[in-house]
């Protein structure tokens, strides 16, 4: 019996079929089913050429079309579809140097990284496996299809893969396979860092990450990743119980706290991280630090967004050993008399029409924030008069 979510994507297989075609799921879906665990993508091959894909469905994105990819869409869902193939040498250790198009799934699984990932499900629910890829499963190995050294020289990047496997799913690395990892490391510096960075998230955040760690340490492939390359005693600041951090913002601000030396600007440079994550490493080290003076008082508080509190609760557990409860931030958030300076009872305007003797300038962003502070931490109550006379008193100490 299919699961809801092959289902829905069953009649592009049988639609591929009644066109004379073969049509299977294929890879990370039917791991995922074996496994019991959570299906995100479904994945399909096809003995059909893109071509023939584009002229079959309505409604068609050629996405890597040279390499036999399109997504096609159905039912407002978008499903990957890939010609069976065969590929050439990888010259830029990335992508093959040209693919052949072939009619049977045997070579087109033959080509793929491990034998956990080389099966295939027709609509029935039967499943091809030629690599004993169910034994590996079932025995939770990783081991690459055929010979290590030939699948990680056509992509380095099955390296740091194998290695997000191994945290994720928590497997061993077969014994062939871990040895041709370190043999063909070195060739992880000609990869796109941004291919790197995506995979070493998604290793950081695996639910065994302490095994992938372990692993990392083993193969010394750390020694060729960004950042660390040039310091790899980065690696020993991690704990042998590890735990998953599910952002690289999370990543870059646990490591920046253990070698402050190294600037977050460097690792979000090194890493090619989007400007999105570097602010919220950033804002994420800053709330850590103010956590560690002074606790979770009124500014901690205040300061801390919402949107960064799962983030922040896993950092205080794995670099402060306190275990918070984000239910209780949520509690206390809500507490606060203001949540943001926009709620003040009094704003930049009043305080030129408080003090007309005195110009725009610095002086009214640093009264704002005088008041802010005053509100938060239960001084003044948010009403514009209280905070009027206050303000007036503060300056005329200041005066």
């Amino acid at each position: 019996m299919l699961k809801e979510i092959f289902k829905q994507a069953k009649p592009i297989l049988e639609t591929l079929e009644a066109e004379g075609h073969k049509a299977y799921f294929v890879g990370g879906c039917v791991r995922d089913l074996l496994l019991e665990r959570p299906i995100k993508d479904i994945d399909i091959t096809t003995s059909a050429t893109p071509d023939m894909v584009q002229a079959i469905f309505p409604s068609v994105i050629p996405v890597g079309i040279e390499h036999g990819t399109v997504i096609v869409r159905h039912e407002k869902e978008s499903y990957e579809v890939t010609t069976f193939r065969t590929e050439g040498s990888y010259s830029d250790s990335r992508r093959p140097d040209h693919v052949e198009f072939i009619h049977n799934i045997e070579k087109d699984l033959e080509r793929r990284d491990f034998t956990i990932n080389a099966l295939a499900m027709d609509k029935t629910g039967r499943i091809t496996d030629l690599f004993s890829g169910k034994s590996d499963l079932e025995q939770q190995i990783i081991r690459t299809v055929g010979n290590g050294k030939e699948r990680f020289g056509e992509d380095a990047l099955r390296i740091i893969r194998a290695l997000r496997f191994s945290s994720q799913l928590g497997f061993q690395i077969e014994e062939e396979t871990f040895t041709a990892m370190v043999a063909c490391k070195s060739a992880i510096r000609d990869i796109s860092v941004e291919r790197i960075t995506n995979e070493m998230e998604r290793f950081f955040a695996g639910k065994h990450v302490s095994i992938g760690v372990n692993y990392l340490v083993k193969t010394a492939v750390h020694t060729v990743l960004p950042v660390f390359k040039d310091d790899p005693s980065l690696i020993g600041v991690i704990p042998h119980n590890m735990k998953p951090l599910l952002s690289f913002a999370e990543v870059i601000a646990f490591f920046h706290y253990q070698k402050p030396e190294i600037p977050i600007h460097e690792w979000t440079k090194e890493w090619k991280c989007s400007n999105r994550t570097k602010r919220l490493a950033i804002q994420l080290t800053e709330d850590i630090e103010r956590y560690k003076r002074n606790g979770l008082n009124e500014t901690v508080i205040y300061q801390l967004k919402e949107e960064r509190f799962r983030a922040f609760t896993r950092l205080v557990d794995l670099l402060l050993h306190d275990k918070l409860s984000v239910t209780e931030l949520r509690r206390l958030k809500q507490k606060m008399p203001i949540q943001s300076r926009d709620e003040l009872a009094i704003n930049g305007n009043d305080l030129l029409t408080l003090f007309p003797d005195k110009k725009p300038g610095v002086w009214v962003k640093h009264l704002l924030g005088e008041a802010e502070k005053a509100v938060i931490t239960g001084k003044v109550n948010n009403q514009y008069r209280d905070v009027k006379e206050w303000l007036e008193w503060i300056q005329r100490e200041i005066d």
